[in-house]
Parts: C-alpha cells; structure tokens; sequence
C-alpha cells in the first residue's frame, strides 16, 4: 500500500480554507509524477489528479471529488486528503491498464446491474456451482432497487437502507404451475423464527452483492472497496434449529408419496444425498458388493462414496435390478428423468395427506438422516464424511447438539428427583 504523504497547507479543512481562492489548483507531488490538486473555492474546494504523459507531452488530469471542507468524508463523493491520494492513484492505475490494453474503455456507466453479469459470467466460466440460484435472487432482490446504480456512486448508507428492507419484505414462494407471478408471505413480525429467517436471507443476498462489487473492483471498475466493506450482516441469525423427522413421520412421508417419486424419498432418507446428487444418479454408481452409492456429482465439485445401511442397501438392489449401468437411477413413471425443480410440489403434497405441517423438504429429509445418525451415536467425522461437508463445522454447528454426550448422560443419571413435578398419565400420540 502506497504511503500517504504529508501536507499542512492540505491536509485540514482549516488549513485549506485559509489558502486564497483561485482557478489554478494548489498541486502537492506523491508519486511517480503523480500529484494532486486543491482548487479553492468560494464555497469549499475540490480534489483534481494530474500526471505527465510522455507520449501526449502534456498532463492528464480527472476530477477526484469534492473536499471535506464543509460536509464530511465518505470517501465517495468527498474525500478527506489521505482519501483523496488514494482515489488519485487509483485513477492513474486504470489509466496505465487502458492504455496497457488490458481494459476497455467503459461505454457508459458501470452499474450495478453490469457488475452482476460480468460476476456471474466469470463464476460460469470457472465451472461453479449456484450461480442458477444466485443469479435469481440477484434478478429479484438486487436488480430492482440497485441495479440501475452506478457503482462507483454506491454509498454505505445507501448499502445499509437496502439490506435493512430485504429483511422486511415478504418472502417469496414458489407459484402454483401455470401462474404469472411468484406468490409471497408477509413477515410476520411477532415470530423471532420468521424474523431470523428473512435476516439471514437477506445476509445471504448481501454477500451476492458483495461478492459482484468485489470482482468489479478487482477489475478495475470502480476505485475502492470502501462502501460495502463497511456494510455489515446482521449477526447471529444464521443458526437455525434443525428440523427434521422422526421415525413414524418419515414413513408416513415416504407412503404418501407416489410410487416413483417415494423411490427418491427413500432414498434422500437412507442416503442423507441432496436431490441434486440423487437425480444425476446412474445404476452404475451402487456398489453391491461394497454397499456404497458413489456421487459423482455434488455441491462441493468432490465426488464421495456413501456408505449404505443394510436397509439402503435393499433399496438400491431392488433399483438396480435388471437395468444397466449408463441407465438413470431415478426416473419418473413416464420415463422421463426428473428435473431440477419437480420435487417441491409433489413433496408438498405428500406431507399435507401424510399431515406434516410445515411441509417437508428435501433438506429436511437430508437432516433427518444426519440427525438420525448423530442421535444413535456416530461420530460426526465419519457422519461429515457420509454428508460430504469439506471439514465438521458445518456438521457441528447443526447436529452437535443431538449427539449422546458425558454431560447429558451424568446429569440424568445423578440428579434425581426433586419431587414438583407427579407422574402424567397422558400419553403422546404425537411427537
């Protein structure tokens, strides 16, 4: 990082303003023959940047912004001079790369909505996995309030009445097959479950948006980073309570289902898999002999072998049976392969005639595997392992709880009774 040079006559608001008006600006030299410029003014002054062209034989020169003379620094449209030094280097480096050929002059103003494409695009060039889902709640979230932004005109403040809204608006569902627009439940402010959800929806969109301004800085579209560092999520609400389904609700579920669809259900049970890995399935990738399912295809980009109970393992003969290895594992009763969205609504309706309110997921039934695991006493590597999370904080965070542990053990066994409260004769047919 370059050092910020030293000025008395520049580098208070009180210094400047004792300087005598004038068009010709007050230049002080950083480096490489790149210098920057005060013009005083009637009303306060503003900050310029010049440096020499040898292949011009003249000066260039760019405004930088207006002095802090009179409002405050917020390092976008007035500078403080340690602020100003830093947008003037950062002004004269996209001119080196201009001219360098390694960026194009821009056409018009870089917004917001620009910044998102290009970020997308370069995510689909290296091959990663969510820009789908991204580039969704970017089109719904972003794009409508920020888009049309210039990014070089973005403000914190601006950043931070945009973020604070998302989590008060409703959240949108999926519509119904056939309607125009999507569906949306209004927040219900009383509920600290649906407040911490929005919340955490809303840091999950942040981090879209920061993730595009960073690739357009480290692009060179824009000259600091400074407005949405200095942006925050709102803290600790991305811990939620795990639901999952207990042994009499998940074969309540799987029974409810369709036949070709209760095969999947199944198998998102037995495996813990995400129905993404399952419906990329191949017969190939079941392994009788080892009672291994492999996924080849995963969130992460790391293929994992997933190690079958003896139940799983009848599952995937009976699949298997009779079919050849290229074949598609899952596929619907017409024949055709199931898609990337087909499995929400005839989940839906399997847990309203298996009556599972809220409707299960095909997360849900993921941790439902995971807790099941961790609640008969695997060890949460090996249960990380099964999952394919890269390490066990993820594992942890979510199930760790669930785990047999000394302590839960010594207190029920040692406590006692201390006699308030008498034996209940109701009994559950419920949880």
């Amino acid at each position: 990082m370059a050092r910020t040079v030293r000025d008395a006559k520049l580098e208070s608001r009180t210094a400047r303003l004792a300087l005598p008006v004038r068009t010709e600006p007050h230049w002080k030299a950083l480096d490489g023959g790149l210098a920057l410029g005060y013009r005083r003014n009637k009303r306060g002054g503003a900050w310029l940047a010049r440096r020499w062209d040898a292949e011009k034989a003249g000066y260039r020169e760019a405004a930088i912004g207006k002095a802090d003379d009179v409002q405050d620094a917020d390092g976008q449209t007035t500078f403080s001079f340690s602020q100003a030094q830093t947008a003037a280097r950062d002004w004269w480096r996209r001119e080196e790369r201009v001219a360098a050929g390694l960026e194009a002059v821009a056409a018009g103003p870089y917004t917001v909505e620009a910044a998102l494409r290009d970020y997308f695009a370069a995510r689909e060039r290296k091959g990663s996995k969510g820009v789908y889902s991204d580039r969704r709640y970017a089109d719904a979230r972003i794009v409508p309030d920020l888009g049309g932004v210039e990014v070089g005109k973005l403000t914190t403040a601006r950043i931070r009445r945009w973020h604070e809204s998302l989590a008060a608006k409703p959240k949108l569902v999926r519509s119904r097959a056939g309607a125009e627009a999507r569906r949306s439940i209004e927040l219900d402010h009383d509920d600290p479950e649906a407040v911490r959800a929005r919340r955490a929806s809303a840091n999950r969109i942040l981090t879209i948006l920061k993730a595009a301004l960073n690739h357009a800085y480290h692009e060179n579209h824009i000259a600091n980073d400074e407005a949405w560092r200095k942006a925050k999520p709102f803290r600790e609400v991305d811990s939620a309570v795990v639901r999952y389904l207990t042994g009499p609700e998940a074969k309540r579920l799987a029974n409810a289902c369709e036949p070709d669809f209760r095969q999947l259900v199944q198998a998102a049970l037995l495996t813990g898999c995400r129905y993404g890995e399952l419906i990329a399935m191949r017969v190939g990738d079941f392994n009788p002999d080892s009672g291994t399912l492999a996924v080849r295809k995963s969130k992460s980009g790391r293929a994992r072998h997933v190690v079958l109970t003896s139940e799983g393992q009848r599952l995937f003969e009976g699949l298997t049976a009779g079919r050849v290895a290229h074949d598609g594992l899952f596929v619907r009763c017409d024949g055709k392969p199931w898609g990337a969205s087909h499995q929400q609504r005839p989940l839906e309706a399997a847990s309203t005639r298996a009556r599972i309110e809220p409707a299960a997921t095909f997360h849900i039934l993921r941790h439902t595997y995971a807790s099941t695991a961790v609640m008969h006493g695997i060890s949460l590597e090996v249960i990380a392992e099964q999952l394919g999370h890269a390490d066990t904080r993820v594992t942890k965070k979510h199930y760790a709880h669930l785990a047999p542990s000394y302590v839960a053990q010594a207190i029920r066994a040692s406590f006692g009774d201390m006699g308030l409260v008498g034996e209940n004769a109701v009994v559950s047919i419920g949880r």
